[in-house]
């Protein structure tokens, strides 16, 4: 008999093609009613669940007496109770690697963005504000010979010091909880206290995963230790920064700006950040090219697959519940 998956936000009409190959596939569908409703009705009958954006936990799997894997297509995992999963023994995957190109192109446009203001003059252009060769009231700043600060040098981060070492000859700075001593190699990058890459840096790039430790670690005092002309860019999640005083240090020139893909709530919707000029808001797409997603959608479903048909999969979050 076949295993029964369940999807917990839209998947494409092909990845549910690909996985009824081997299993019975529910998804559900906003045309029949209510969302939730749905899952929770199919949830008891579910081996597996795939998607991305929802939180799971205990309040929301105790009906899932039969749930082995859930697979995630996502490289975070925050929205899941970890814990949780452990004490139940089900299985956690996600899609690290094939994402990191295409969320390093995205943190350093937004470097790029900020510097050069781009979407800030594209909107000026547009409103017929162009009547004259533009003065320093339209100037932006290099990113070239730059010092580039990465706050986790992880794949992501490493990608992104790339892209400034070798394409702008920026000087990269991280941080972090372990030395790199083959990226300190490779990319001549030097290790830095948080507080002296914060006052080092012209460009603040965070890339660290959520956890106890990361929430709120760029608050009012970190935002102070940064030079006036820096920018920080967050394309980590939303609540390691503190969004509020974020806000307050953009409209009182303690920074100079900041270019976010991340937000403590998302959607972000009448936020204040939206009348500040210095504030680059994007809505959270990192990985939102057509090939990542591909990539990424397929990595899930491989994990999906190999975990439900009794092997360990590629990207096992929770390796201490595999028994296989």
């Amino acid at each position: 008999m076949k295993k029964t998956v369940l999807a917990f936000s839209r998947i494409t009409q092909a990845m549910a093609e690909r996985l009824q190959h081997d299993f019975n596939v529910i998804v559900p569908n906003p045309k029949l009613g209510d969302i939730a409703a749905q899952f929770n009705e199919a949830l008891p009958e579910a081996h597996g669940l795939i998607g991305v954006g929802r939180k799971l936990g205990r309040a929301q799997l105790e009906g899932a007496g039969k749930l082995e894997v859930v697979s995630s297509v996502s490289v975070g995992y925050d929205n899941y109770d970890l814990d949780y999963f452990n004490e139940r023994g089900i299985a956690l995957t996600n899609t690290p690697d094939v994402l990191t190109e295409s969320t390093a192109d995205l943190g350093f446009a937004l470097i790029m963005g900020c510097a050069r203001r781009t979407a800030e003059l594209d909107a000026w252009t547009k409103a017929g504000h162009w009547q004259a060769t533009v003065g320093p009231a339209q100037f932006g700043c290099d990113v070239h010979g730059k010092k580039l600060g990465i706050v986790g040098l992880g794949n992501i981060g490493a990608a992104i010091a790339r892209r400034g070492r070798f394409g702008f000859n920026m000087q990269v700075l991280y941080t972090g909880n372990n030395r790199k001593t083959a990226l300190e190699q490779e990319l001549g990058a030097q290790l830095r206290s948080l507080d002296e890459l914060l006052a080092e840096a012209d460009f603040v790039c965070l890339v660290v995963p959520l956890s106890d430790a990361t929430r709120k670690l760029i608050g009012a005092r970190e935002l102070k230790l940064m030079k006036p002309s820096a920018f920080l860019i967050n394309i980590a999640r939303g609540p390691v920064v503190d969004e509020a005083e974020l806000v307050e240090a953009l409209q009182n020139g303690t920074i100079r700006g900041a270019g976010l893909d991340v937000y403590e709530k998302e959607p972000l919707a009448d936020s204040p950040l939206f009348k500040l000029p210095n504030a680059l808001t994007l809505p959270h797409i990192g990985s939102a090219t057509a090939e990542t997603r591909e990539a990424m959608a397929n990595r899930a479903i491989d994990n999906l697959r190999t975990a439900l048909l009794g092997e360990r999969p590629q990207d096992l979050v929770n390796p201490q519940v595999w028994k296989g």
